[in-house]
């Protein structure tokens, strides 16, 4: 094996000779990284795109409702990202509680950033005395923008690399060691952003899912699920978790995924009987 990954390296993608660089921008007195700019890009696009469906016939929110969700989306976002990393990849961080707020180190979860955005998504729903189970399915379609951009970011900062491989497109990464490793950042990227994309927008445009409250979110958590604990096989696990994995024969991210998978299986298996008359909030035509 480690004669097959010494030859594989002979041939390898180095990722010095991609010519990426973390940093998009240097003005010396400011700095500004790819990493904040998918996060952005993630939030914007997917603004733009809840918007086109909530102006549909049927929509379980009006515009203003959409503006007020992307505000306790990000905030739920940056806040259960960042402390479910802490808690479940690196808890030594507990120990300097001040550490939390740097989140210009990096160390963010998405299984964290998911649970955020649920608790921003029934608080608004509580508020605003609307439904929070298809808003839900709303938002569910607009995720794989920020998991898509997200995954370039780890790719273009060089982090969160595969396992060694001896795979053609295999590339040996600066922290990585001296053999070539899987991209499995752009994996997920496809996996996880544009292929769940397609599949949650066929859903809602090509069918009538979105009528029945649970399903479009029930597919996103059962495909999100799948296709993470899949990669997970060709992902390294973090540094500081590789006792936990080799103990439990899972990663972090593939046990994180199970309530994931299951709560989907639910709530697709379920929807149907949660189907009721829904009357148009956007759009001009009632919806049966």
């Amino acid at each position: 094996m480690i004669l097959d990954l010494a030859a594989a390296a002979s041939g390898a993608i180095r990722f010095e000779d991609l010519g990426l660089d973390p940093v998009a921008l240097n003005l010396g007195f400011f700095t500004l990284k790819w990493y904040s700019l998918a996060y952005l890009a993630g939030i914007l696009i997917g603004y733009w795109y809840l918007l086109k469906l909530v102006a549909q016939p049927g929509s379980p929110m009006g515009r203003r409702h959409a503006d007020d969700m992307i505000f306790y989306a990000t905030l739920g976002i940056i806040i259960g990202g960042r402390l479910a990393y802490v808690i479940f990849y690196q808890p030594e961080i507990l120990a300097h509680p001040l550490d939390i707020f740097k989140l210009w180190h990096g160390g963010m979860s998405f299984h964290g950033g998911a649970v955020g955005v649920s608790l921003g998504i029934l608080y608004m729903a509580w508020k605003e005395k609307l439904s929070w189970l298809r808003i839900h399915d709303y938002v569910a379609c607009v995720v794989p923008f920020g998991l898509f951009f997200g995954r370039l970011a780890n790719f273009v900062n060089g982090e969160l690399w595969g396992k060694e491989t001896d795979v053609p497109w295999g590339i040996i990464f600066p922290t990585g060691g001296p053999y070539p490793r899987h991209p499995s950042q752009l994996y997920e990227a496809g996996l996880e952003g544009v292929v769940l994309f397609l599949i949650l927008a066929f859903a809602f445009w090509k069918t009538r899912a979105r009528y029945k409250p649970g399903m479009l979110v029930g597919i996103f958590l059962l495909g999100y699920g799948c296709f993470r604990f899949g990669v997970e096989y060709f992902r390294e696990a973090d540094a500081q978790l590789m006792e936990f994995a080799a103990r439990t024969g899972l990663h972090m991210g593939q046990w994180l995924c199970v309530p994931m998978i299951l709560g989907g299986l639910y709530l697709i298996g379920t929807a149907g009987r949660r189907r009721v008359r829904v009357e148009p909030i956007a759009g001009a035509n009632s919806v049966a």
